[in-house]
């Protein structure tokens, strides 16, 4: 481990090699793997599990009950609600070894997850993105998209602040977030936040 100023519980296993940043918090039966990277005040719940070949970048809260397994990579302040779900093979068999065939999966910033969604591996879920409660997520996902439902379809857009705009899902347009203020244009199906 890194540095001092982490908490990790006494029911924690945190492996010899794992980077964990300051003011990073390690919760009840947590298993961290030693080649895992873990960023700076970074909440990881009861009951999750980190791979070997996983980043998590600054200010993520992952929820009790994740598995965050290997090539998953999560941008600076990710969400990962209680039991999402997060795969790393395609096709998984039991008796058949793909452990060359894990595919690269890429949450990025500050992208919310849902309790009970599951990630299909090989995708990018963008910046800012909402993927709703239960969700099954089988292609990557636009910044800024809502998206709900088995298998997951967008049904709207969302502010950083975690508002849902008031914009068509395709086409152009123009909304204020009514909780910050900051003004989002949609053009070609593209979500730009102007400052």
């Amino acid at each position: 481990m890194s540095n001092s100023n982490v908490m990790i519980h006494d029911s924690a296993i945190v492996d010899e090699g794992a980077q964990i940043g300051d003011g990073s918090r390690v919760w009840h039966f947590v298993h961290v793997c030693g080649g895992a990277r873990i960023g700076k005040g970074v909440s990881l719940g009861q009951n999750v599990f980190v791979g070997n070949r996983v980043l998590i970048g600054d200010h993520c809260k992952v929820q009790n009950n994740v598995s965050v397994y290997d090539n998953v990579t999560l941008e600076e302040g990710v969400f990962c609600g209680p039991s999402m779900v997060f795969t790393n093979v395609y096709n998984p068999r039991s008796l058949v070894e793909r452990k060359d065939e894990y595919r690269d999966t890429l949450v990025k910033k500050g992208a919310s997850l849902g309790a009970n969604c599951t990630i299909v591996c090989g995708i990018t879920i963008g910046e800012y993105a909402f993927v709703g409660a239960g969700a099954v997520v089988n292609r990557s996902v636009p910044a800024y998209a809502l998206m709900v439902g088995v298998p997951a379809k967008q049904i709207g857009w969302m502010s950083e602040h975690g508002e849902q705009l008031a914009l068509p899902l395709t086409g152009r347009g123009e909304t204020v977030c009514q909780q910050t203020g900051a003004t989002y244009v949609l053009q070609d199906g593209v979500i730009l936040k102007r400052e």
